[in-house]
């Protein structure tokens, strides 16, 4: 992409420069210009929210018949997968995570639009049962405009996340892309569009949350949000939704434990906590950023744990052996170096990491080591703050009563991983979890079948799964009148 191009922007089904501040994207490895665009302006909100509400009232999208908006996600889905390869290097160039790791973000964008198509087609509505001289039934019909507020970590899979079940049920959707990731929003705008997607149905509007963010939120014409990112964001958007009675999906923060026993199969352990940490360069809200090993396992593990991150390849995100890239700025990097020193300060001993890599590879871009620290009690600050960066903590409990103490006590609650051969054990844990998600002999794996969400200051509602589709729906009850004489109660 030349750095002198100015990329236009998605408003109401018009594709021109935004109205706000120009600004660079760049590509994290080495700080160099992936694109250049205009932020949208207040006046592009506007314009972009009511073209939505014009569309949705006009285009006859809501009125379609299911499997009639069906064919359309089915033929985005088949568009992201024709051009999955240039899209995945444009997501490698836009937030840095390396090529592997983008092309299964576009696999599971496409994917996610099958689903939702699927599950539009298939989505009944219900005869519930009689209690009088009447039928009643439930039906679902669409909000109107709904909201897609969308991170940088992760941005193709998540927008494809809130995109395709909002557009399923029948409504227009206004995306606004993290300031630093907006590339494959609009790349997703311009396939909805080659898919036949009516006019004004989606706007994408890049820009600060502060400013772009909090203007769409508080629009009276946005009947829904749907967010993920950070939980003090995440409350402001809470309050703004309480004022307005508007729905909302929060998914936020996490300081997520896993959990070796000491029945655990070490390889598949080992393995499995370094990925659920280290992946995606630990930019990832159900990160596995706390670890509580069996004492009696404690060191034989963490030597082998320690082994293990020292050979994760850190390197260039086009690299196809490249199991880490760059952090997603060199101002989230000074963030996680302050972090570990806090942690250091509190008693905190590294293990491995700590540190930038060295050589000229590294001189330009974002890197910092995998990094493990021991030593620290479960209620020290970067046990209990979210880091979002690859900073594992690592310590041994005694009993399973102290474990499962030590575990809930967070203020998040997104999820859980626990590595045991014992079946029951697993399964009591499990239960007794505080966590959205848990997972069982593995981790970090997800399934767009599978509703997905966090309690406490992890967020609120849940995105994916069959009935993900509902949460962009309104419902209604009708009753209809079998009775042969007139209601008694006027006579």
């Amino acid at each position: 992409m030349s750095n002198t191009e100015i990329l236009d922007i998605c408003i109401a089904g018009q594709w021109r420069r935004g109205g706000g501040a120009q600004y660079d994207t760049r590509y994290p490895a080495t700080g160099e210009v992936v694109g250049t665009l205009n932020a949208a302006s207040p006046e592009d909100v506007e314009e972009a929210i009511q073209g939505a509400q014009k569309a949705f009232e006009q285009s006859g999208w809501a009125q379609r018949k299911p499997h009639e908006r069906a064919a359309v996600l089915y033929r985005i889905a088949q568009l992201i997968r024709e051009d999955a390869e240039r899209l995945a290097q444009l997501q490698r160039l836009d937030n840095g995570k390396p090529i592997s790791e983008t092309r299964a973000l576009v696999a599971s964008a496409a994917g996610t639009f099958q689903f939702f198509a699927s599950a539009c087609e298939t989505l009944e509505e219900t005869i519930t049962p009689a209690r009088g001289d009447y039928l009643t039934m439930s039906l679902y019909e669409p909000m109107g405009v709904v909201a897609a507020i969308t991170p940088w970590n992760s941005p193709v899979a998540s927008e494809a996340q809130k995109m395709a079940p909002a557009l399923a049920a029948g409504n227009a959707v206004v995306v606004k892309p993290a300031e630093i990731t907006p590339l494959l929003a609009l790349e997703l705008a311009r396939i909805c569009d080659r898919a036949g997607l009516p006019k004004g149905l989606v706007s994408v509007l890049p820009g600060k949350g502060s400013v772009i963010g909090d203007l769409i939120t508080r629009h009276p014409l946005v009947r829904r949000v749907s967010f993920t990112g950070g939980t003090s964001v995440g409350r402001h958007i809470a309050g703004i939704a309480a004022d307005k009675f508007m729905s909302v999906a929060l998914e936020l923060g996490g300081k997520s434990p896993t959990i070796v026993l000491e029945d655990a199969d070490l390889d598949h352990a080992v393995n499995g906590v370094l990925y659920g940490i280290f992946s995606s360069s630990g930019e990832s809200c159900i990160a596995g950023s706390r670890l509580f090993i069996a004492r009696p396992l404690y060191e034989a593990f963490m030597q082998r744990l320690a082994e293990g991150a020292e050979r994760l390849r850190v390197g260039d995100p086009a690299d196809e052996s490249t199991q880490m890239g760059p952090l997603i700025s060199d101002s989230h990097r000074a963030s996680i170096e302050r972090y570990v020193e806090i942690g250091v300060k509190e008693g905190g001993r590294i293990r491995t990491g700590g540190a930038r890599p060295k050589g000229e590879l590294y001189e330009k871009g974002c890197f910092y080591l995998p990094t493990i620290i021991e030593g620290l009690k479960n209620t020290d600050t970067i046990c209990q703050e979210e880091i979002f960066g690859p900073v594992l903590v690592a310590m041994p409990f005694d009993n399973v009563d102290d474990l499962i103490a030590q575990a809930n006590d967070s203020v998040y609650a997104l999820a859980a991983g626990i590595w045991t051969r014992d079946y029951k054990a697993a399964w009591r844990l499990a239960k007794i979890l505080k966590a959205g998600n848990v997972w069982i002999n593995t981790y970090k794996q997800f399934s767009i079948s599978t509703p997905f969400g966090g309690w406490r200051d992890s967020g609120l509602g849940r995105e994916k799964g069959r009935d993900g589709i509902l949460q962009y729906m309104e419902q209604k009850s009708v009753y209809w009148g079998l009775n042969e004489q007139p209601l008694p109660w006027a006579n």
